[in-house]
């Protein structure tokens, strides 16, 4: 029950996000306020460039921004991303309502959204789906934030779930879709950053829950599925990786290489950043299939510090040389698009 707690707490009255808002058209700022739905203010988005003020409050609603709502920001009304929390449950095995099958992983996420030059700020996403609920649900894939638009930029947001929380897609297979996440909290267990995007986390904070299992690794921070023809994929740059679990309990990352594109050639950079004694030292990498190895994979380090990030055994943690670290920073990453000029 803890996350369920939390955001009970974080902001306001629950809010069932099931009232329409009378909008009106050409309205360039949409507020959202408690009673309202996020989801009608998106919906009532008529042109680029809007922005939509989500108030104090917890929305318990699945939010979708379609492609053609471009260049929208979503923003909290206040700087703390504790006050506005938009939240659901849908997991990878929840049966849809109308009976037509389970969601799957991509469809389990509470904040979707396929728009170029999408910015949030400001605000919490969340899934609070909990395995210890669902027993009999074997697929406990329950995503906080499903994004594949290029230019998506994420600031001081709050992305909180359990498994697959953050998922950074692109919108095709031969597309290198870019995302920012700047001064984010991002917290989960398993695989909780995923997907094939060209993604990079400047001064963001990586947080491992607790697990009751009896097993290790109980999980891992990163799972990328970059593209082989992609020179870049998820970078984290001057952020921290923190644990709630007991020390060498998690994996800082392990390669997806997915059925569906199994040419797939994950790339992980992590660099100038603070990792602490919840990642695994001697062996901060592992496979997800033995088919692929971690070793055969662009996993590579650059000047991290802390105890989960001393080097003990040199092969399990390769290391970026000087003059390649040049090539990976956010400016390389991100090209001609500059969200943190």
């Amino acid at each position: 029950m803890r996350r369920r707690t939390l955001l009970a707490g974080a902001a306001g009255s629950l809010i069932a996000g099931g009232v329409t808002p009378a909008f009106a058209s050409g309205r360039r700022v949409l507020h959202v306020r408690p009673g309202d739905s996020v989801q009608a203010a998106v919906n009532a988005v008529d042109g680029p460039g809007r922005t939509i003020v989500v108030h104090p409050g917890t929305y318990r609603e699945v939010v979708q921004v379609p492609a053609e709502k471009a260049e929208l920001t979503i923003r909290g009304a206040t700087r703390d991303p504790r006050d506005a929390v938009i939240v659901h449950d849908n997991a990878n095995g929840t049966q849809k309502p109308d009976g037509s099958g389970t969601y799957g992983t991509a469809g389990s996420a509470t904040f979707t959204s396929a728009a170029p030059g999408l910015t949030v700020r400001d605000l919490t996403l969340a899934n609070d789906w909990l395995r210890a609920d669902h027993p009999d649900i074997t697929g406990t894939q329950a995503v906080a934030s499903y994004t594949y638009g290029d230019r998506t930029h994420f600031d001081n947001v709050r992305l909180l779930a359990h498994q697959d929380t953050l998922f950074v897609e692109t919108t095709a297979l031969t597309t290198f879709d870019r995302q920012y996440f700047h001064r984010c909290y991002i917290e989960g267990d398993v695989d909780f950053v995923f997907g094939r995007a060209t993604a990079v986390f400047e001064d963001c904070h990586f947080h491992t829950l607790a697990r009751d299992v009896d097993f290790t690794p109980k999980g891992m921070v990163f799972a990328p599925s970059t593209a082989r023809a992609n020179p870049y994929g998820i970078l984290a740059v001057r952020s921290r990786v923190t644990s709630a679990a007991e020390d060498g309990a998690y994996k800082l990352a392990r390669p997806w290489v997915p059925s569906y594109e199994t040419t797939a050639w994950p790339s992980l950079v992590v660099r100038d950043t603070r990792i602490g004694p919840g990642i695994d030292a001697a062996a901060p990498y592992t496979n997800m299939r033995e088919t692929h190895p971690w070793q055969t994979m662009r996993f590579r380090e650059f000047r991290n510090s802390g105890p989960g990030a001393a080097i003990t055994v040199p092969a399990n943690r390769p290391q970026l040389a000087c003059e390649e670290a040049g090539s990976h920073t956010k400016r390389t990453y991100l090209g001609d698009w500059r969200p943190h000029a």
